[in-house]
């Protein structure tokens, strides 16, 4: 990993900071609301949701270093920062449902599901990346 860091695809800094806390709190909101609306309670089954979001962790640790979605980059424009966390989540999504489809992981990867997490996560980061681009620019 010291050569992700090495070739300025993690921007060590406070913002970088912020944006991880707030992209993972996204991710954590999406997944959450998710497992609501199939009666599947995270309050009340904390392995049950852990087991759902490891796998799309897992998928943004990598594909936000590889994409650079904590670089400097992802913070000097409202179309940077879409492109860099738009394109690490659509592979992060990916990463994910594919570790679902294993047994690994419970629940599986129906097409539908795919879409539904990856467009809906799509829109959030994007939209959330925006506006802290657009307040901080």
């Amino acid at each position: 990993m010291s050569s992700v860091f090495a070739t300025g695809r993690f921007d060590r800094s406070p913002a970088t900071a912020g944006l991880v806390v707030g992209d993972l709190a996204i991710i954590v909101g999406l997944l959450w609301m998710g497992s609501l609306r199939h009666n599947n309670n995270p309050v009340e089954n904390p392995p049950l949701f852990v087991d759902t979001l490891a796998p799309f962790f897992i998928g943004w640790v990598v594909a936000s270093l590889l994409l650079g979605a904590y670089s400097r980059r992802a913070r000097r424009s409202f179309s940077d920062a879409a492109l860099l966390v738009g394109g690490a989540w659509v592979v992060a999504s990916l990463i994910g449902a594919g570790l679902r489809a294993t047994s690994l992981f419970h629940g599986g990867s129906p097409l539908s599901f795919v879409l539904v997490v990856t467009g809906l996560g799509l829109v959030s980061l994007v939209l959330w990346r925006g506006l802290v681009t657009t307040v901080t620019s």
